[in-house]
C-alpha cells in the first residue's frame, strides 16, 4: 500500500519500531538521525512523506520544517511532526512552521499508519 517515507528520528528504539511497523504495512522506509544533514537527506531520497522529530541532534525539527516549507521543491511535502512534548505551545509552533500533522510520543501503531495514510489521501487502505 505505502509509499516512500523518510523517518528523521534520533531515538534508535523509536526508529526501529517505526521502520518495522511501516515496512510491514508496505511502506519503503529510509531513516536519518541528524538534524544538520536532514535537508540533504530529503533532497536525496525524495520521499512521499516525512516523519520528523522535533528534538534532533545538531538542528531542531522546527528549523528543518521551516526550511522545507521555504523551498518550492519541498513546500508541499507532507510532514508528520513527532514530539515527546505535547504541550499546546509545541503544537502551535508546529502548525506555525507548516506541519501537516502533529503527533505526540508515545503513539499507537494504528495512529501512525492512519496519519500517514491520511497525509497521502489513502484513508481506509490496509
Amino acid at each position: 500500500m505505502g509509499g516512500t517515507v523518510l523517518l528523521i528520528e534520533d531515538e534508535p528504539n523509536i526508529m526501529e519500531a517505526m521502520r518495522f511497523i511501516l515496512s510491514r504495512d508496505g511502506w519503503h522506509v529510509h531513516c536519518h538521525s541528524d538534524g544538520a544533514t536532514a535537508l540533504d537527506a530529503v533532497r536525496q531520497r525524495d520521499p512521499d512523506v516525512v516523519v520528523l522529530d522535533v528534538m534532533l541532534p545538531n538542528r531542531s525539527g522546527y528549523d528543518i520544517l521551516r526550511d522545507l516549507r521555504g523551498d518550492p521543491a519541498t513546500a508541499a511535502l507532507p510532514v508528520l511532526m513527532l514530539t515527546a512534548r505535547g504541550q499546546k505551545r509545541d503544537r502551535e509552533m508546529a502548525e506555525r512552521h507548516g506541519a501537516s500533522l502533529f503527533m505526540t510520543k508515545p503513539f499507537s501503531n494504528a495512529e501512525v499508519l492512519d496519519s500517514l495514510r491520511h497525509l497521502l489521501g489513502r484513508e481506509g487502505a490496509a
